[in-house]
């Protein structure tokens, strides 16, 4: 194309989908992806950007952060988390509701929206699904709701957990819609009877925590979940998996043809009980850090296919709120959005991932599962220019007072990584760049749509089939 100029050409890297790599030079223009291939192929372009011996990835889409804005902007807010994504190779998040006040309207959905103005990269919002807000939940599709959220066990915030009931008529609507519903899937009455005969009995130490949340919780609370996605043709995703145990549930759910997706996150790749007396209540998270074999067991699930994706559960404290002697009073979850990439890179270098994998579970699953494909989670013609760039060699030291996070808390301070995001870009606009933030780049980020329209999932019971048939009968006749 003559007179064609485009705004940058990434050249000499290794670029990385799901299934393949191989070097290619990437133009970009105008915040889209217009050209991967050949460099002798390249348009001209006002900037070349020499990325040789590096990996030219997608840029990690989160699907499971809490940047803490309304209500507790002393942990987070939108400006310092998604700070903390684009250092991190994130592009796009999707932020939680459990907020003061919490997602659970279309006025609340639209005060979070205005709080998102500031944000660093690309994100989806989540609405609630409770108990006492069914009413709310078309207005919040409606207002622009990017997902929903269901809590059916108890985390920071103090959401109730709806009852089975809610639960089943509130994935009665949303599968209408075509949306995602994300569980915190823990069976509540067994947790809370549990901690309080722990603390009633003055067990308040870091193991107690694990008693007070046995497996079981999430067995139980996945299994009735994928019962009701099946029922209702509800498309369900499972947070925070971190036990063996709830695997079983979710892989008997996906054979019966459930659309139901499963996420882990670092800290239960990483961490376990072991690590309880090194960090103290710093590794206190909900659901909490289990026994090394189920690390083993998590890992051997994302290399096949059984859990989809990772994310962070970014949960930000301050360091006072975590420090806590007795296990009950420390704040839930540590920030994670800026050192998921890092972390995983290094389990790359180690060959505990294929980077492949890696592009998999990081960027093309989340964005298949929200609705994002195909403009987001892939390098390729017509696709937004959401990039992170990474050079597999660089070893760095994790250190909680460098985070971009307001919280500087992490268990994993100290600890050295092999292969950073050196430069992370949003629809073509560097907003980290040689691992510094770019400044003037807050309020770049814009709330997603779903490119990929999801049809409504049709019902399984008999029971909705038959109206649906007699509703069709009676406008014939």
């Amino acid at each position: 194309m003559e007179g064609y100029v485009a705004d940058l050409v990434l050249a000499g890297g290794t670029v990385v989908s799901g299934s393949a790599s191989g070097p290619a030079d990437v133009a970009i223009k105008d915040g889209m992806i217009v050209s991967v291939g050949h460099p002798g192929a390249m348009l001209p372009a006002r900037e070349r950007l020499d990325v040789s011996g590096m990996l030219v990835l997608p840029g990690a889409i989160d699907v499971h952060v809490h940047f803490r804005e309304p209500g507790y902007t002393h942990k987070e807010d939108w400006e310092t988390g998604s700070a903390a994504a684009a250092m991190g190779g994130t592009t796009t998040v999707f932020e939680m509701l459990n907020t003061h006040p919490p997602t659970r309207s279309a006025a609340e959905l639209r005060a979070k929206q205005e709080a998102a103005r500031k944000s660093h990269v690309d994100f989806g919002l989540y609405g609630l699904l409770a108990e006492d807000n069914l009413e709310e939940i078309e207005g919040l599709i409606a207002a622009g709701a990017n997902a929903f959220k269901c809590f059916m066990g108890n985390t920071f915030g103090n959401l109730p957990s709806p009852s089975t009931g809610a639960m089943l008529e509130g994935f009665e609507i949303i599968s209408r819609h075509g949306l995602r519903i994300s569980l915190h899937a823990e069976e509540a009455t067994i947790m809370a009877r549990r901690q309080e005969r722990l603390a009633a009995a003055g067990r308040n130490a870091l193991l107690d925590h694990l008693l007070a949340r046995p497996a079981i919780v999430a067995v139980e609370a996945v299994g009735r979940a994928a019962a009701l996605a099946e029922w209702t043709g509800a498309r369900i995703h499972v947070l925070h998996i971190s036990s063996a145990a709830e695997l079983r549930p979710l892989a008997e759910a996906k054979a019966r043809g459930v659309d139901v997706s499963g996420e882990t996150c670092p800290c239960y790749l990483f961490l376990d009980s072991r690590d309880y007396a090194r960090l103290g209540s710093v590794i206190r998270v909900n659901p909490p850090v289990r026994e090394a074999s189920d690390s083993a067991a998590l890992w051997h699930a994302l290399r096949s296919g059984v859990v989809d994706m990772i994310a962070t559960d970014h949960a930000p404290h301050t360091p006072e709120e975590k420090t806590q002697p007795v296990i009950w009073r420390a704040d839930c979850g540590f920030p994670g959005v800026e050192t998921q990439m890092p972390l995983m890179l290094t389990a790359v270098a180690e060959g505990r991932l294929a980077i492949e994998d890696y592009v998999r579970l990081s960027a093309e699953a989340p964005a298949r599962g929200f609705g994002l494909w195909p403009a987001k989670g892939r390098i390729a013609p017509g696709a937004d220019a959401d990039i992170a760039v990474v050079d597999p060699r660089r070893r760095e030291t994790i250190r909680a007072a460098a985070l971009h996070s307001r919280a500087k808390v992490t268990p994993f301070d100290g600890r050295e990584v092999r292969g950073v995001p050196v430069h992370t870009l949003v629809r073509g606009r560097f907003v980290q760049r040689d691992r510094r933030l770019v400044p003037g780049t807050a309020g770049w980020g814009r709330q997603v749509s779903r490119i990929q329209r999801m049809p409504p999932a049709a019902p399984r019971n008999e029971a909705l089939a038959i109206a649906a048939l007699t509703r069709r009968s009676a406008d014939a006749a």
